[in-house]
């Protein structure tokens, strides 16, 4: 044998000894023209496929050199290898052609399998093409390369985010970001990867992997239509994902869910899941897990909504047509957000199509919507447009309050949106969005409010392993009150808040065990607190202006997600915060160990533009992790610290459109807050069923509350009308979920409380003699069924339950007679409960046919709310009638409310 090896050896040294050397020059040539030549100039005879060539230029000058360094640079950064044999050049995609089983330098390489040479075309959307991946090297000791690229939908180019692919004998996969860029590690050799996405037809890729490369290719949509209604496009995200209390909602999954007047409403969807709750029936804003209204962080495209609800929030500002998804994190915030400590609902709108022109209207009883996708430069550019708006005041006449009969209410918002692909590596979005709310409920009052959003966001791929985007972002509510009547104390009161921001945050995909993202961020408010002005001139009315407020408040931010091993997975995670109050202001100092009242004033201090009159700074860290039980089975924790450096001025018990804001300052604190969390998650039979079991605890420092009487508006001294104290909440969590068949939906249910602590020595700053009692949003038992049942594929019956505990309120429990004058006696604050809140939704859904070459596929909602006429307090008040206090409570919708809608796409 070892004769043999020496005879063989020996016959291979003398081939290259013997080649023949070649002198050549070549400029700004192909590939292809390059080979040309040289099988022109010699007697070598080249073997290749046209199309592995691709037609970039390439330059060189050779004296005397053989054909071997002619060819290295000819295939000098391709996945291109090559073997001489004689005067036959024979040019393979990627593998190497031995000499022998037994070659001397493959000795050490445990003698790797032959592959002949193998035709392929890289990213063929063909699943029986066999594609090859990398560029094999004898030197490379490696058993396993990283294979990365991008997703995207065939039909409308856009990338496909939450794409699992799988290599499934080899227990190795992975889930594609929303940039639709993936990142593998496959063994050398043969491997075949499959991809899995609700909606989206199974792919399978064959591979032959011999080293790093990239590997982009589209996938279509089913054609068929879904049977089955899910909340999340990942199958196995809720045991996976390490962020823990996260939960994400397609926009399309919720269709079939009855809403309040046939309105889609991804925010009222949100309420159904465990841990999220509203004040109440048409109460604007939502409590999660304890928190207040103003504790939650709502951004569109990266914008901040200061107001998400219309219709006093009946409605979410949210358009269903023109959105994606919502993320809503309520565990552990990723640190790239910051600002709010309680919860991020994180919303993105679609992409236009850059491929056809689409569009989807509803026509409804109370509203009507229209989205539009219009191409611009096909494959590469689109142009998204929504618009909804309401029709008719009719609504209010049927509400149970005579007083509202001569009411009126509208709104609007429209949306656009400009997607550019410019090449892999980098693309472009601009958005835009306003929205108005007009309604006067008393006929001498007429109150407007409404956002203006903008955003850019700038994405960049720097390599396989960096990219990153750059996000500018504006933010603009108003609220205006005119008040006119037949007196002559007409006026106009302005509210603004403008926020401006900007935001750099990158991925660094360093190695399989670790994913860095960083990055720094930071935004201006400006805040007009109010402006008082006569409206004609008779009016009496003195004018009246607070003076602006002015903050910056800016992070670093760094976070890394570590697979320790197959079964744990961390995301650890720090920002470092700064706020910084800013003049031009005037602030009011006081004595300490005193109340803060006008009496206690001790002095006034004025500061320049831009001055900084106050810092507030510290570290919030952000941990959280996983661990496999088993591969169906998981447990996650979380600890977190948060910051809040803006508040919300409410003495309702649930947020109101006319709510001021308010910017942390001398006097005013930030928020803090300290949340731990753990749960176990458990899928079944392949993940059509889900549970989840998690329990919370929060720990607040700096919450505000409001004194007895407050008065908020055109007050420059806030200070004085509000409290700030330690609050705590804590829960349990659960969530059963049947994902896929005729019967499905899901069962939520959480025991919550919240509590506050208002002490002090002083007893007009002490509430409920200094203990902690319960927050205006704390109902402990919240439950929600969610049922979809599929009679046909074009029929299907829907239904939704939902009870919570009656909120806290304040009652009167006596009177007495002070200096000749009666007043009032009212119990400890939030010491009653108003009645339990209780209501069943119905609903028919009807799909159109499914025929596949059709102008649009129409699907109709026929729907009943409140189907039990059940009589829900969303108030209860106390109005003094001939010396007796007698007890009222409002509601909004105390009979059944039908309503029918009718959708189409094309």
């Amino acid at each position: 044998m070892k004769k043999y090896i020496s005879i063989l050896l020996l016959l291979v040294s003398f081939h290259v000894l013997s080649q023949e050397k070649i002198t050549i020059t070549y400029n700004n040539l192909t590939k292809k023209e390059v080979i040309l030549a040289l099988e022109k100039k010699t007697n070598y005879k080249f073997y290749f496929i046209d199309s592995w060539l691709d037609d970039s230029k390439i330059s060189g000058a050779f004296k005397a050199v053989s054909i071997d360094e002619i060819i290295k640079n000819i295939v000098s950064g391709t996945s291109l290898n090559y073997y001489i044999q004689n005067e036959k050049v024979i040019i393979t995609k990627g593998n190497l052609l031995r000499k022998s089983l037994y070659d001397e330098k493959e000795m050490n390489t445990n003698t790797k399998e032959i592959y002949n040479p193998i035709y392929i075309e890289e990213n063929s959307n063909n699943s029986n093409d066999v594609i090859s991946i990398g560029k094999e090297s004898l030197q490379s000791q490696q058993k396993e390369y990283k294979v990365s690229g991008t997703i995207k939908n065939n039909e409308t180019g856009k990338p496909i985010e939450g794409l699992v692919i799988l290599e499934r004998s080899k227990n190795i996969s992975t889930t594609t970001n929303k940039d639709g860029f993936f990142n593998i590690k496959l063994p050398y050799g043969q491997n075949t990867i499959e991809t899995q996405l609700l909606g989206y037809a199974t792919t399978l890729k064959k591979l032959v992997v011999f080293g790093e490369g990239a590997l982009n290719f589209t996938i279509s949509e089913e054609s068929e239509m879904l049977n089955e209604l899910i909340i999340t496009t990942k199958k196995e995200n809720n045991i996976k994902e390490v962020i823990a209390g996260i939960t994400q909602i397609n926009i399309e999954d919720i269709k079939n869910i009855p809403q309040v007047l046939g309105e889609r409403d991804i925010l009222k969807v949100a309420t159904t899941l465990p841990g999220i709750k509203s004040a109440g029936e048409g109460a604007e804003g939502v409590n999660v897990r304890g928190g207040k209204v103003d504790q939650n962080l709502f951004l569109l495209d990266e914008s901040v909504m200061y107001n998400p609800a219309h219709f006093l929030g009946l409605f979410s500002a949210i358009n269903p047509f023109t959105t994606n998804d919502l993320k809503v994190y309520k565990g552990n915030i990723p640190a790239e957000y910051g600002g709010r400590i309680s919860s991020v609902f994180d919303i993105s709108t679609k992409d236009a199509s850059t491929e056809e022109f689409k569009g989807e209207v509803s026509l409804g009883v109370v509203t009507s919507n229209v989205s539009l996708e219009i191409p611009i430069v096909k494959n590469k550019s689109g142009l998204l447009l929504g618009f909804r708006s309401t029709y008719s005041n009719w609504i209010l006449k049927s509400l149970n309050d005579k007083s509202l009969n001569n009411s009126s209410a509208s709104f609007y918002d429209v949306i656009a949106k400009y997607n550019h692909t410019f090449d892999e590596n980098n693309s472009l979005r601009i958005t835009g969005y306003h929205s108005n709310d007009n309604f006067r409920i008393a006929s001498d009052t007429t109150n407007t409010y409404g956002n203006t959003l903008a955003s850019i966001n700038w994405s960049h791929k720097f390599n396989d392993k960096n990219h990153g985007n750059l996000i500018l972002s504006s933010s603009n509510y108003s609220f205006n009150i005119n008040f006119e009547s037949e007196g002559n104390n007409n006026f106009d009161l302005k509210y603004t808040i403008d926020e401006i921001g900007a935001k750099l945050k990158m991925r660094y995909s360093h190695s399989k065990q670790h994913t860095f993202d960083y990055g720094i961020s930071s935004k201006l408010y400006n805040v007009a607190p109010g402006s008082l002005n006569p409206t004609d001139q008779n009016s009496i009315v003195t004018p009246l202006s607070i003076d602006q407020e002015k903050g910056l408040e800016s992070a670093l931010f760094v976070s890394d997600i570590f697979e320790v091993n197959k079964k744990l997975s961390l995301n650890l995670g720090v920002r470092y915060s700064v706020y910084l109050g800013l003049g031009e202001a005037t602030q009011r100092f006081y004595p300490e160990n005193s109340p803060l009242t006008d009496a206690t004033l001790q002095s006034t201090q004025k500061y320049g533009n831009n001055e900084v009159y106050q810092t507030y700074q510290g570290f919030e860290y952000r941990l959280s992790g996983r661990y496999f039980l088993n591969p169906e089975l998981s447990l996650k924790a979380s600890f977190n610290k948060t910051f809040q450096f803006i508040h919300r001025l409410s003495n309702n018990t649930s947020a109101s459109p006319t709510d001021a804001w308010k910017l942390s300052d001398v006097n005013i604190k930030p928020q803090e807050a300290i949340q731990a969390s753990l749960g176990i998650f458990k899928n079944f039979d392949v993940n059509e069923y889900e549970l989840s079991l998690e329990g919370y605890y929060k720990d607040y420092q700096n919450m505000l509350d409001y004194k007895v009487g407050a008065n908020f508006l055109l007050n420059e001294r806030i200070e004085t009308q509000v409290l700030q104290g330690p609050g705590k909440s804590y829960g349990i969590e659960f969530l059963a979920k049947k994902n896929v068949g005729k019967l499905n939906g899901w069962l939520g249910y959480s025991y919550s409380r919240s509590f506050i602590q208002l002490d002090s020595p002083f007893n007009e700053d002490r509430i409920n003699n200094g203990e902690f009692f319960p927050t205006n949003f704390d109902k402990p038992h919240d439950v929600n069924l969610i049922v979809n049942y599929k009679l046909t594929k074009r029929f299907s019956l829907s239904s939704n339950f939902t009870y919570q505990t009656g909120r806290p309120i304040t009652y009167p429990t006596g009177k007495y007679i002070f200096e000749g004058t009666e007043y009032v006696l009212y119990s400890d604050r939030n010491k009653f409960r108003i009645p339990d809140y209780y209501r069943l939704d119905v609903g028919l859904n009807i799909e159109g046919n499914h025929k596949v070459k059709k102008f649009a596929h129409s699907f109709w909602n026929i729907s009943i709310y409140n189907v039990l006429g059940r009589n829900n307090p969303f108030a209860v008040f106390f109005v003094t009638e001939n010396g007796n206090v007698k007890a009222y409570q409002s509601s909004i919708f105390a009979t059944p409310i039908p309503t029918i809608t009718y959708n189409f796409k094309f």
